[in-house]
Formats: structure tokens, sequence, C-alpha cells
């Protein structure tokens, strides 16, 4: 079992910065694959970033690619989303996800642990 705790979200003006953390316990981090995913109102969940388990692979989606970065440090079992030139358009609830499996994953399925997720609001 794994659990997740995000934290870091809240309220930011629309070009502003934000990090979000999501610490992970209970088994070992180091060796899975993590995501962060987010949700909108009447929205699908969707991807924003994934990492491997070492951090040496990286994907985003092109609607944050150059604004957003995943980082882990498995010393701390934490896994970071910097986000910068925030737009309202990332309004959304954001969630930690973990992987049974050490490399990327894409899709909501190909996550095993979900946290219970931190609202980010952008005002314009």
């Amino acid at each position: 079992q794994v659990q997740l705790v995000e934290s870091g979200g809240g309220l930011v003006q629309a070009g502003g910065s934000l990090r979000l953390s999501c610490a992970a316990s209970g088994r070992t981090f180091s060796s899975s694959g993590m995501g962060w995913f987010r949700q909108a109102p009447g929205k699908e969940r969707e991807l924003v970033a994934a990492i491997n388990w070492s951090g040496g692979s990286t994907t985003y989606p092109d609607s944050v690619k150059g604004r957003f970065t995943i980082s882990r440090d498995n010393a701390k079992n934490t896994v970071y989303l910097q986000m910068t030139s925030l737009k309202p358009e990332d309004t959304a609830v954001y969630y930690c996800a973990a992987r049974a499996k050490a490399g990327l994953g894409f899709r909501t399925y190909e996550y095993d642990y979900w946290g219970q997720g931190t609202q980010v609001t952008v005002s314009s």
C-alpha cells in the first residue's frame, strides 16, 4: 500500500508560480513511476507530468510543456511539480499518483495509488 499526500496548492495570479509537493509512504517509492494529473470541473482527469523511477525520463503534454517541471527526490520520498507562467485554464484539482511499475505512465489506469488532491486556482 502507498499513501500520497499533496501540498502546495492555492490561489495565484496569472503569470505566477506554484510548487506542488507529494510525500509518499508505505512502499518503495524509489522503484515507482510517478505522475501529476489535474481535473477541472466537468472535465476528465488529465496527465500534466510524469517521471520514471530514477528521474531520468519525464513527459509533458503540449499544454504545459515549457511551463511545468516534474522532479523527484528519492531520499525524501517526494515528487514535485514546479508550475510557472500559470494561466487561468490551469485551474483544477491536482492529483499525485504512483505506479506499481518503474516506468512512465500516460493514462490514469496505469497508476495504482492516488492522493486526495490539492486545489490550484489561477485568477486572471
